[in-house]
């Protein structure tokens, strides 16, 4: 008898454990795209109000849908190059401002776009959505005199797979990574160690699969302080380019700390890559 209790005390928390890590797989697998894609609430200014000659522009996907965006003119010496910045999951593109600021004073064409559901546009964002909103933005893009192969593509953390995704399919002048995961499954993997992260994904972004197959210059610039994409994925992506041209570690940054979402070695690397391709 007393080993019958015994093996039921060991029983019943086992048993409670099982059920936790089901009801939060459970959740994971119906609320993972809110949990991935974080866009700000409320209504984004004008372009020109937050940025100098910047002007509101639309885009529109081959699915139909029409996304706002802020195309930035090069300031000073035009060098006939556009950026065209994939966004992480958070926020919306008047977070990015700061950068698109800095760019162009570089010279560089600045487009900032919104991918659905984020910024007011309608929609739900997907991997397979935020793909055709970049196309969208390079058809833009190329309307207004910016092939892609005088373009750069700059993607930061979520937006590092959309960048790899869209430089796979129309290839650019070269490709800027800011704190690239290999893939969101194993980033998910990574900060829910405790659940089945890779069979319960939707969205995937095999970003280290990817680069390997881009024939163009890339940089990767990440920071060893980062808590959201591990540094070590980072450098992973680096080690797996096709054409690397240059990892930067910028020192002391985190994930969003100014000093890696548009310091001064952010820029410089981007027009190191620029003097590079082009």
């Amino acid at each position: 008898m007393a080993t019958n209790r015994g093996l039921r005390r060991v029983l019943v928390p086992a048993t409670a454990v099982i059920v936790v890590v089901a009801l939060l797989g459970v959740c994971m697998w119906s609320l993972q795209r809110s949990l991935v894609y974080l866009p700000a609430r409320g209504d984004v200014p004008s372009a020109a109000s937050v940025l100098d000659g910047a002007g509101d522009v639309r885009l529109r996907t081959s699915d139909g849908l029409d996304l706002d965006a802020w195309l930035v003119p090069a300031r000073g010496a035009d060098r006939d190059t556009a950026v065209l910045v994939a966004n992480g999951n958070a926020g919306d593109r008047s977070v990015r401002a700061p950068l698109a600021r800095a760019l162009a004073e570089e010279g560089f064409t600045v487009l900032l776009f919104d991918y659905r559901g984020y910024g007011g546009n309608p929609g739900l964002p997907s991997e397979e959505g935020l793909a055709a909103d970049a196309r969208a933005a390079s058809d833009l893009l190329v309307a207004r005199g910016h092939p892609p192969e005088r373009t750069i593509y700059f993607g930061e953390s979520l937006g590092t797979g959309v960048a790899t995704t869209l430089a796979a399919e129309r290839p650019p002048a070269a490709l800027l990574l800011r704190s690239p995961f290999t893939s969101l499954a194993d980033l998910g993997a990574h900060h829910y160690p405790f659940l089945p992260v890779r069979a319960l994904l939707w969205d995937r972004y095999p970003v280290l699969d990817t680069i390997g197959r881009i024939d163009r210059p890339a940089t990767v610039v990440f920071g060893p302080q980062d808590r959201i994409v591990p540094p070590l994925q980072s450098a992973a992506v680096a080690a797996a380019a096709a054409r690397l041209f240059e990892r930067v570690e910028v020192p002391d940054a985190g994930h969003n700390d100014p000093a890696l979402t548009h310091g001064p070695e952010v820029v410089a690397a981007t027009v190191r890559l620029a003097d590079h391709a082009l």
